[in-house]
């Protein structure tokens, strides 16, 4: 495999991996907390729309990355609500957002825009573009460092920076502060931090708008981030869903969060990049087999890990305070 290649691979796998991660992070203070949240998919999904439609209305991809967190926070309170206020199965009630986001998303657009539920294709100010760091041309040229630089770490957009930024964040927060404690000690005894005269409800709460912020985030990814800037019905293709898996096999942990993101994303490479491959001239491995292999890889890890890693002990237990 050329060096030119490993830089292609590789670069394609860090914007693969940016809406992956901000998900993932965004179901890790969820769950951290003790509320389980399905509804990640559909989060994103809603969040891609509002990011989509606002841009394309007002020509602003930050007024759009705005919007999409405000749609995608707008789903996170109503689990939050379910889940905390009215102790519904967090299950359940991360399924119903799942639905209800795909099906506003596709009603909403196609009243709005007339075009099957998709948004206008977006352009200059109205999406995210490339960022070219500084020297990125001038070093172009040095052998190897040049091209690491130029075309690896230069030439992606402020939401790829922030999703990697996100991980030592995330991990500051949850394990240098008080706050991250707190939310920690919720997850996993909510009776004790009760005890100490801290509001559990108001510490879920806040995991879960958290939780709506950061996917919003990864859908304003997705429809002002990428190539194709817009918004298509069910753009997601269950990216939720893999952020769940990548979850589970970090075990709740940022570093975890990142690696198994990046795992995801480099397979999703690899389908992208290699469409059918020869196996010792005898057989042709089928396009369709290179594009499931992220799937694929999701239900191994839901298969094989989720006996192992082990949850917050009271990830998905409704808190009822005694009186």
């Amino acid at each position: 495999m050329s060096f030119e290649l490993i830089i292609q691979l590789t670069d394609s796998t860090i914007r693969l991996t940016t809406p992956l991660l901000l998900a993932c992070l965004a179901g890790m203070y969820s769950e951290r907390s003790g509320v389980f949240d399905i509804g990640l998919e559909g989060k994103m999904l809603a969040g891609a729309f509002g990011a989509a439609a606002v841009a394309a209305v007002t020509g602003s991809a930050w007024i759009g990355l705005m919007a999409g967190m405000g749609v995608s926070v707008f789903f996170a309170i109503i689990h939050g609500f379910a889940a905390i206020t009215l102790r519904a199965n967090q299950i359940i009630s991360g399924v119903a957002v799942n639905v209800l986001a795909a099906g506003m998303s596709a009603f909403i657009g196609q009243n709005w825009f007339k075009m099957g539920g998709q948004t206008p294709q977006l352009s200059g100010s109205g999406r995210f573009n490339e960022i070219s760091l500084p020297l990125a041309e001038t070093l172009s040229g040095v052998p190897v460092l040049g091209a690491i630089y130029s075309d690896l770490i230069s030439g992606h957009n402020i939401l790829t920076y922030a999703a990697f930024v996100a991980v030592p964040l995330s991990a500051w927060v949850l394990f240098k502060t008080r706050y991250g404690l707190r939310l920690r000690a919720v997850g996993e005894n909510p009776g004790a931090v009760d005890t100490a005269g801290i509001s559990v409800e108001r510490q879920r709460f806040s995991a879960v708008l958290i939780c709506g912020v950061l996917c919003g985030m990864a859908g304003a990814y997705l429809s002002l981030g990428t190539s194709a800037a817009g918004f298509v019905r069910d753009m997601t293709a269950g990216k939720g869903y893999i952020a769940l898996a990548a979850l589970i096999f970090a075990k709740w942990t940022p570093k975890g969060a990142l690696l198994a993101c990046m795992l995801f994303g480099f397979l999703e490479a690899i389908g992208n990049k290699y469409q059918s491959i020869t196996i010792f001239d005898l057989f042709v491995v089928p396009v369709q087999f290179m594009q499931a292999l992220p799937y694929i890889l999701t239900v191994v890890i839901l298969a094989g890990f989720v006996g192992k890693a082990v949850p917050p002990k009271s990830g998905g237990v409704p808190y009822i305070k005694e009186r």
